[in-house]
């Protein structure tokens, strides 16, 4: 049973359409990310799926109990106000040291829990959210965004986080993105956002889709087989999984 299943949504805000027509779903332990350029409605979806804007058209079906983790696109914390990475935790729902503990270690930060939150590099700022929405247990981690402000190594590093979460616990993980040539290699599917879905499939579909290549250039597939190739990648395992995964090509 899929955890969040969308059909023929369409989301307008005012007389302006930002999403038309759009059919999504994500399974349990399933990595899907969704690119799009700037305006093209990636972050007004996750709101829909999330169910904090409704719909104008079409439906969205969450499935019955669903513990969702949230990790926003950036948040902005007021130095004024001191706030500790263990308080920051145990908003809005207290959490016991050991949970907190356990949350730091899962993320690699382990030892910051009486760190000020403004005193922390943008990766460690990066994995408290992330140990935050860990914290729920949830079944589905939503993220906007979250490598904003990160350079490429740290890109690299949270990706492979979040797939060893996915590993570990089983959760799926959807997330948006503008770190086209990183984030391809952790996904299981990419969704090519543009007010609709332009195409869908395995990363190898997606970036030789003619849809993705208008929107992105035509050297973004080359960039994906270049950060494959740097990271030792099991070719003839992604090869199997490319051709078991059923990917399929949605035209616009």
């Amino acid at each position: 049973m899929n955890l969040i299943t969308a059909e023929k949504m369409s989301v307008r805000y005012g007389g302006a359409v930002a999403l038309s027509n759009v059919d999504f779903a994500i399974a349990p332990g399933e990595i899907v990310t969704i690119v799009g350029p700037n305006g093209s409605g990636k972050s007004t979806l996750l709101r829909a799926l999330l169910g904090v804007i409704p719909p104008s058209a079409g439906r969205v079906d969450r499935k019955k109990g669903l513990v969702i983790g949230y990790m926003p696109q950036r948040l902005a914390m007021d130095g004024r106000m001191p706030m500790t990475v263990r308080r920051f935790l145990s908003l809005p729902i207290r959490r016991d040291a050991a949970a907190i503990d356990a949350a730091l270690i899962r993320v690699g930060v382990e030892g910051l829990e009486d760190r000020q939150m403004d005193t922390l590099s943008g990766g460690q700022f990066q994995r408290v959210l992330l140990a935050r929405a860990l914290l729920a247990d949830p079944q589905i981690l939503i993220m906007d965004e979250p490598t904003q402000g990160l350079d490429q190594p740290g890109m690299a590093a949270f990706y492979q986080l979040i797939e060893e979460v996915r590993r570990d616990t089983g959760c799926a993980v959807l997330m948006v993105s503008h770190d086209l040539h990183v984030v391809m290699s952790a996904s299981d599917r990419v969704i090519c956002l543009n007010g609709h879905v332009c195409c869908q499939g395995t990363p190898h579909v997606v970036s030789s889709a003619p849809e993705y290549r208008a929107l992105f250039g035509e050297g973004t597939g080359g960039a994906l087989a270049l950060y494959q190739h740097a990271h030792d990648h099991d070719h003839e395992h992604d090869h199997n999984h490319d051709h078991g995964h059923g990917a399929t090509e949605k035209a616009s």
